[in-house]
Formats: C-alpha cells, structure tokens, sequence
C-alpha cells in the first residue's frame, strides 16, 4: 500500500466514524423536505476511464437530469442541498468510494461520462491515470468543469507534481476555502 493510498484509508475511516452523525442529520432533512432518496448516486469517470457509481447526498430535486452541475437548472438545488453544498456536506458520502478505492481525497474531480471534452482533455494530458479525488487543486483554484481546458490542465499539473506535502495543501486549503 502506498503512502497516499495509507492515508486515504486512514483518514477516510476516521471520518466516516467522526462524521456520521452529521451524514444522519442532514439525510433526515433532505428526507423530510424533498422526495427520494438522501443519498445520490451518480456514474462519473475514474481512473483509467473506468466508470463507477459516485456517492453523494442528494442536493437537487429527484427529477433533475443526469447534468454536471454548471449545466443544471439553477432552480433544481433543493433549500437544504444550498446548505449542505455551502458547507461541504453533500460530499462526504464519497469517504465510502475512498475506501473502496474508487476515489482518492485528493485528485481531479471525477465528471460524468457525458462530459467528452473534459475527459478526452484529460486523457491527452494523462490525468486519467489518477484516481479521482474527493476535492483537488482545480477546486481550491476556483475552477469548475465548466472550462473544460483550464480544468484538465490544472489537473494534469496536479498529476505531475503529486506529492503527500501538495495533498495536504488542497486538504488544507479545502477547509480553509469552504
């Protein structure tokens, strides 16, 4: 096992068990203020182009369409999924696919199989050969899949200077940023 792989596992674990009760309360709410489910699966891109089911609390409305977010009507963000966005909520969930090892806590953030610009982007500049991150320096710079370019370049220089100092950085920066 690697020192990155260690420390997802590590502090995945520990955050599932530290987090749960908050994962509890806010799927009682997206419960009892919306229909469906509480949490969210979606297909995204993983490591390699492997598809896989990504976990995630449900923010929208039940009938909004399979859509990377940028592209989703801006009413479809149910009052409770605008808290738990704010706060970073909706995406813990995902500790389940670090563990599984589907996902890493940092990396570039897995897009949907719809997104072609995106990942052929991707796939040129080689950041298919990491595994997708729970948050990832394209977030902590500000930018989002809706610049497909400046997202699969930020990531790519994210791939080539992979290190456990620079993870803890966008950790770091993540929290800091929320």
């Amino acid at each position: 096992m690697t020192a990155k792989r260690a420390l997802d596992v590590a502090v995945a674990a520990v955050m599932l068990a530290v987090t749960s009760p908050v994962v509890l309360v806010a799927m009682l709410a997206i419960r009892a203020t919306s229909p469906g489910a509480a949490v969210f699966s979606q297909i995204r891109v993983g490591r390699g182009g492997a598809l896989f089911s990504c976990r995630k609390l449900r923010t929208m409305r039940r009938d909004t369409p399979s859509l990377p977010t940028h592209e989703a009507p801006a009413d479809s963000v149910t009052a409770v999924g605008k808290v738990l966005r704010a706060t970073k909520i909706d995406e813990l969930p995902q500790l389940w696919n670090v563990l599984k090892g589907e996902m890493s806590l940092v990396g570039p953030r897995p897009c949907l199989p719809t997104q072609t610009e995106l990942i052929q982007r991707r796939k040129e500049l080689g950041v298919l050969t990491a595994l997708p991150g729970i948050t990832g320096l394209a977030q902590i710079k500000g930018i989002d899949m809706s610049d497909p370019r400046r997202c699969a370049e930020t990531d790519a220089a994210y791939v080539e200077a992979a290190s456990m100092d620079l993870d803890l950085r966008i950790l770091l920066g993540t929290f800091y940023r929320a």
